[in-house]
């Protein structure tokens, strides 16, 4: 009898342990889950564009943020190539951890509707973190064109001779707002494309191109030098740092509203928790940049969302640009 209390007391110790036992991988992975990111680790911040452009001048100021609302390293790596997409692959292909993450303008969102063999699906496979920012585009002109208003362009379009647009990126905002612009103002255009915004910029200022619309901050350099003329912003107010041009609603567009914007993605089984965290830390980056004026020095205006609202501005975002693709009859390439 006494033997078998003794078992019975040493099978129940057992048990105790094992249970014990069990629960420590528990424990250790909530406290692991909660140390994001870990000391030491540094965070990578693929931008899909070349150092010096608009996007990447965004992702710098926000990373500087970003890096002090972790507490840890955060780096910038430029993968330009494809219209973001060799970027895009990057962080498509990384581990799922937080540690690498895509900082892209509003293109990286098309890419199904403008690539004929896309390599993956933006809506499906990245883990939207946080929309950071929105930005409004210029319409500029030849100097060497006697437009000064949206209306003489109008004009001009009602001519025998046919207007040519640049588009520097196609399923670009550059790409739709010039699409919207057709539509709403009625004009016929052909479309030239190029390889960016510099190129496209050198055309319309020596008058191979008659116009060109982009973000404000990439053709603000050129228009206040003289070298291409202002005619309109794609906001719903006019810009401080050009507020002189007026708006295209002002310009007799009255539905006219568009912005490029700029956002912050995972890979797509990124944990939650770090999502979470993540977006808090790009809301608090994103509202010290807005105190700052560092983002209105690019002509950014600055926004914070939750992880549910920036994925449903992505699916309105997307549903406007592929209309806007397929009224144009765009085909994919």
């Amino acid at each position: 009898m006494r033997n078998f209390h003794r078992r019975r007391t040493l099978l129940s110790a057992c048990a105790v342990m094992a249970c014990a036992m069990a629960a420590v991988p528990s424990a250790w992975a909530s406290t692991a889950a909660g140390r994001f990111p870990e000391a030491g680790r540094t965070v990578r911040i693929i931008v899909p564009f070349a150092a010096g452009g608009g996007v990447d001048s965004a992702a710098r100021l926000f990373s500087e943020q970003l890096r002090k609302q972790l507490g840890t390293t955060v780096i910038v790596e430029n993968r330009a190539g494809g219209s973001g997409v060799v970027g895009g692959r990057v962080v498509h292909g990384a581990a799922a951890d937080g540690y690498t993450l895509l900082f892209s303008a509003a293109t990286h969102v098309l890419a199904k509707q403008v690539l004929a063999n896309a390599p993956y699906d933006p809506q499906t496979d990245f883990a939207p973190v946080a929309r950071v920012g929105e930005a409004p585009l210029m319409l500029v002109v030849s100097p060497q064109l006697p437009y000064a208003k949206v209306a003489d362009i109008q004009a001009a379009a009602g001519t025998k001779r046919q207007l040519t647009a640049a588009i520097p990126a196609v399923g670009a905002p550059s790409h739709l707002a010039t699409l919207m612009l057709a539509q709403q103002a009625r004009l016929q255009l052909e479309y030239v494309s190029y390889k960016g915004t510099q190129p496209a910029l050198v055309d319309v200022g020596g008058g191979h191109v008659d116009l060109l619309m982009d973000s404000m901050i990439s053709v603000l350099p050129l228009a206040k030098g003289g070298k291409v003329r202002p005619i309109a912003i794609t906001s719903s107010k006019r810009s401080s740092l050009a507020p002189d041009v007026p708006t295209l609603q002002e310009s007799g567009l009255s539905r006219f509203s568009y912005a490029s914007w700029y956002g912050l993605w995972a890979p797509r089984d990124t944990p939650a928790d770090r999502i979470h965290r993540l977006n808090e830390a790009a809301n608090a980056a994103v509202a010290e940049l807005a105190k700052s004026g560092a983002f209105a020095s690019l002509g950014i205006d600055p926004v914070t969302e939750t992880t549910e609202q920036f994925k449903r501005f992505i699916a309105a975002d997307v549903a406007q640009g592929a209309e806007l693709l397929k009224n144009a009859g765009f085909k994919p390439e």
